[in-house]
């Protein structure tokens, strides 16, 4: 009894682990599983999509905060197709195709060679399409002439003897299970090529040969060995990226901490690196010509590699991916721009080097340099962005804003209009400080005409994420800076501004009545009251702080205040502009348009200098350029695999769509010795008109009367 109990216990569980498997074996097989991880697929496609994948990890915290930075990075939306999720995804939908595979590709492949020869007479009665005749031929002349008739159309058919009659069974299109066939099975495939593909091979390493990232800085050539892949890795995508006159023999990959050095078994030298553009600036042709050198054997042959002609060898194919600064040399002009100093200084920096700022000019800061382009087309009619960060509508009327707006220097505030125009050589740095904060700059190195007047642009922003922001500084009659600085010095300056409210003064009002009656001194007072408000604090200077100031006038009055303002304003600020050239020695200005015009700019120019966040404006003064290009590293054992998918994915498709299948039945049997009775029958999987049209003729082929 106790034997028994135990047999039927060991059954039950038996059959119960037999059904939980096949019940697993149905999940996983299902229609509705395979749609479901293709939904998925196709979410994460879409995240992948619109999240950039593999930008730096800064980029991803100045877009997100830190909070959505941490939980994405814990998703892996960075880098989606590596992802741990989305590689169980891949591999349990190549589980599922192949199980769907499994259970149906012998039962398709049965079905195409069945003639399903076990249809009666009766049955073909039932079918929709069907059709009777009486032929006046023995049945034997009529089989013959059916089999004949049938196979003109492009059946194939099977005469079977079977209960007093003759059966025919056709067929035609049952190539059509080919499609499904090969569509399931490119599925599996395509997957497992992008799972060869993808970075399992480097996870092993990781995990096997306690591989990691790299996350210092350093010469390549001195990474330790558990940074570095070897020259087997059988997958792998990375850059490298190689000056003019520079060889490399590893590529770099970028990994969520850090990156990996993979070694290569050749080094490429880049011998040259050609260029060329488009009117608009961007990039026609770009091609390098280098020359590849195999370690194994010390074989060199040279190479072009260009755009989508990548160089193919030893397995490994070398992409044309980009072009970069490889290291230009740049001779710079510092201008102060704190305090009244005024003494220019030279120095010099090389891309992707630092500088160290002289202390007289701040408080410990670097220059970190970024890039350098030796000629920028830029679209000079389109809207752009001031650097001040104020709202100029804020606080005051907006009458008085409209009339204060016209002496506000604005960068490329202009009609949006397309103008395609090249302003020469650009310089692009950082400026950290001691405590590690930085802005990045957007220098220009010659005047570009904006509004009608000859300017250099001073780009700013806080951000990779911002726009820049550009102070606009006036090229004087020499086009240079120097007029603005001399007059942005005297500004700051309580003497010179002293003494031009004077000078302001007497010319206004040379009269010696008027000096007598005191309204010389009082127009005095006002004009040093004016430029002393303009040279600003700390807290604010230019237009702001006079905004400021006439905030605090009844609003009736504001507009009235703010004319007579301006016009002592600029009137001392002529004055002060000579005497600041009077005391360097020099000639003063001929009072003309282009002039007064300059000193409008200067004084909108100083106005936003306040927002520029610098101690320093850096000027490109000369360069020797360096190219640099970036090429594209790649081993994809699993891009034949996936080449293949793809074919027997369009032939899939193709017989799926274009080939349908068709059955065929006659029943023929004998009324007397001269005549038959035959009975047709047509099946197919999709009813269609064109089904409905074969078989109308087949119907008037096969009841046509016979020959004889």
């Amino acid at each position: 009894m106790t034997m028994e109990t135990e047999t039927s216990t060991a059954g039950w569980q038996l059959n119960t682990h037999r059904r939980w498997l096949a019940e697993s074996v149905e999940l996983l097989s299902s229609m509705r599983f395979a749609i479901s991880l293709l939904t998925l697929i196709s979410i994460a496609s879409v995240i992948g999509t619109v999240l950039k994948q593999g930008e730096p990890m800064s980029n991803y915290v100045n877009q997100f905060g830190p909070f959505w930075f941490e939980l994405f990075g814990k998703l892996g939306l960075y880098s989606v197709y590596s992802a741990w999720w989305f590689l169980v995804i891949m591999g349990f939908l190549v589980i599922s195709t192949s199980l769907c595979l499994i259970r149906n590709t012998p039962k398709m492949l049965r079905d195409m060679r069945s003639w399903r020869d076990n249809v009666r007479e009766q049955s073909l009665r039932n079918f929709p399409h069907r059709t009777e005749w009486q032929a006046d031929c023995e049945r034997d002349v009529l089989v013959a002439q059916t089999v004949a008739r049938i196979g003109h159309h492009g059946y194939r058919a099977k005469v079977i003897e079977k209960d007093g009659g003759t059966l025919i069974a056709a067929r035609k299109g049952t190539a059509n299970k080919w499609g499904y066939i090969f569509a399931h099975a490119s599925i599996v495939i395509i997957c497992v090529g992008g799972l060869l593909d993808s970075d399992l091979p480097i996870r092993f390493q990781k995990m096997v040969f306690d591989k990691s990232s790299f996350a210092g800085n350093g010469l390549i050539a001195e990474i330790p060995a558990e940074h570095r892949l070897g020259v087997g890795n059988p997958s792998f995508r990375g850059n490298t990226m190689i000056p003019e006159g520079g060889a490399s023999s590893t590529a770099i990959i970028p990994q969520a901490d850090g990156v990996l050095i993979q070694d290569l078994p050749f080094s490429i030298q880049l011998s040259k690196f050609i260029i060329e553009y488009y009117s608009t600036g961007m990039p026609k042709l770009f091609v390098s010509e280098v020359t590849v050198t195999d370690h194994e054997n010390g074989h060199s042959f040279p190479a072009t590699i260009k755009v989508n002609e990548p160089l193919i060898y030893r397995g490994m194919a070398v992409y044309q991916s980009s072009f970069e600064d490889g290291g230009s040399r740049l001779q710079l002009r510092g201008y102060p721009m704190r305090g009244s100093a005024n003494k220019p200084f030279e120095l010099t920096g090389e891309v992707g080097g630092a500088t160290e700022l002289d202390k007289t000019y701040g408080d410990h800061y670097s220059i970190e340099w970024s890039g350098f382009r030796p000629f920028n087309v830029e679209n000079m009619m389109q809207d752009g962005q001031d650097v001040r960060a104020v709202n100029p509508n804020q606080g005051f009327n907006q009458r008085f804003t409209a009339s204060l707006d016209r002496h506000l220097g604005s960068a490329a505030k202009m009609a949006d209009v397309r103008e395609f125009k090249n302003v020469g050589p650009s310089v692009q740095y950082k400026l950290r400080d001691r405590n590690g904060q930085a802005r990045e700059y957007h220098n220009y190195m010659q005047p570009v005409e904006v509004d009608g007047a000859y300017v250099f642009l001073a780009g700013m922003r806080e951000s990779p994420s911002e726009p820049f922001r550009f102070l606009r500084i006036p090229a004087d009659d020499n086009d240079s800076v120097d007029e603005w600085m001399r007059l942005r010095n005297a500004i700051l300056t309580p003497s010179m501004r002293e003494k031009a409210a004077a000078a302001y003064a007497r010319r206004a009002l040379p009269d010696a009545r008027a000096a007598a009656g005191g309204l010389r001194d009082q127009l005095q007072a006002s004009a040093l009251r004016g430029l002393t408000i303009f040279a600003g604090d700390d807290n604010s200077a230019g237009y702001v702080a006079v905004s400021q100031f006439l905030e605090r006038i009844p609003p009736q009055e504001q507009e009235k205040a703010a004319d007579i303002f301006m016009k002592i304003l600029n009137g001392s600020l002529w004055d002060l502009w000579q005497l600041a050239r009077q005391q360097d020695g020099l000639a003063p200005m001929v009072a003309e348009e282009r002039h007064g015009r300059f000193l409008q700019l200067a004084a909108n120019a100083y106005s936003d200098a306040f927002f520029y966040g610098s101690p320093v404006y850096l000027q490109l003064q000369g360069f020797e350029e360096v190219k640099a290009s970036v090429f594209q590293i790649t081993r994809s054992p699993g891009k034949n695999i996936v080449y293949l998918g793809c074919l027997l994915l369009t032939l899939g498709v193709f017989s799926m769509f274009y080939i349908r299948e068709r059955r065929m039945w006659v029943w023929i049997k004998s009324d007397t010795s001269q005549s038959s009775h035959a009975i047709m029958a047509m099946s197919t999987q999709r009813q269609t008109l064109d089904f409905e049209k074969e078989f109308g003729s087949l119907q008037d082929k096969l009841t046509q009367p016979s020959s004889r």
